[in-house]
């Protein structure tokens, strides 16, 4: 049973390809997605990889924190030497939801885009996570896009236009508590993000479960690739192939849990503040690592919001 759990926020600075294999479809290499929902999500096995890795790295040279981390996601098995090397890890890792969904707009360049279920199963993990909010997400109102007043993305009709679908606009004031949380805890700390967490403030839409899904579903990066003949330096025949990718500029989020180390030297509230340095860093997860996709920023909430 975990004793400690905090919310991992990752934003995505480049597009994102955490695949889920080949595809029948039309697109060759397909993103990873939840059965039920449809939305875009990284599994917890990719998300555990790339943090471990990111801590090996940093601490190649301290044995101390080498052992922590053993304990911390378990034993390397490729090194494995005696019965007593095989235990589990004291921390646990959620899948990464997806949270907000950047969408073009033909007013403020594109719109963060979020729904009610998706703000809703915030608030529950969150309540894991022992952080108590105090806003609730608006209810739907038929097929009207809900957003906050001097919304830039709206026109002077209350008309808002996505991608080429055009509809209705609604004022509602609980938009801007729950756009101002995101923002305070969500979107990155650093000063260059300043811009973005004004962005969200001002430009956070909710949209009817439908077509938020429908927008997470045929609005994702599909690109085009091919292979170079080393011989020739073309394009090698049959090579083409289409790989989808989150874009950049979407918001997820994990689930944090620990528990006590199997030795029991190591605690959980200790395991849990050694994942808490990855707070405000880069990493790269999925694939195409080569060619600069994948990189998001970190953000750890601390507890805020409540």
């Amino acid at each position: 049973m975990f004793k400690e759990a905090k919310v991992m926020f990752i934003y995505t600075e480049s597009s994102l390809h955490c695949g889920s294999g080949t595809s029948l479809g039309v697109i060759d290499l397909p993103i990873q997605r939840e059965k039920y929902t449809d939305y875009p999500v990284c599994q917890a096995s990719g998300i555990k990889g790339v943090v471990r890795e990111w801590f090996d790295f940093k601490y190649k040279e301290d044995n101390e924190s080498k052992k922590k981390i053993k304990y911390i996601f378990g034993p390397d098995f490729g090194d494995k030497k005696e019965e007593s090397d095989v235990f589990a890890g004291a921390a646990t890792f959620t899948d990464a939801r997806l949270l907000l969904f950047p969408v073009r707009s033909l007013n403020g360049v594109f719109a963060y885009t979020t729904s009610r279920f998706a703000l809703s199963r915030l608030k529950r993990d969150l309540q894991m996570a022992g952080v108590i909010v105090n806003w609730t997400a608006p209810v739907e109102d038929g097929d009207k896009i809900i957003g906050i007043q001097g919304c830039k993305i709206a026109d002077s009709s209350d008309k808002v236009v996505l991608e080429e679908y055009t509809f209705d606009f609604k004022t509602d004031d609980s938009v801007k508590a729950i756009a101002e949380w995101i923002a305070a805890n969500a979107i990155p700390k650093g000063s260059e993000y300043d811009f973005w967490r004004n962005k969200v403030k001002t430009d956070l839409l909710i949209l009817p479960e439908n077509d938020f899904r429908d927008f997470v579903k045929l609005s994702t990066e599909v690109q085009a690739r091919i292979q170079i003949d080393n011989r020739t330096k073309t394009a090698k025949s049959g090579a083409l192939f289409y790989e989808e990718a989150l874009p950049t500029d979407s918001l997820l989020y994990s689930v944090v849990m620990a528990h006590d180390a199997a030795n029991a030297t190591f605690k959980a509230e200790e395991i849990m503040n050694l994942l808490n340095k990855i707070d405000g860093n880069r990493l790269q997860f999925g694939g195409d690592a080569t060619i600069g996709k994948g990189i998001v920023n970190v953000n750890f909430l601390n507890g805020g919001g409540r």
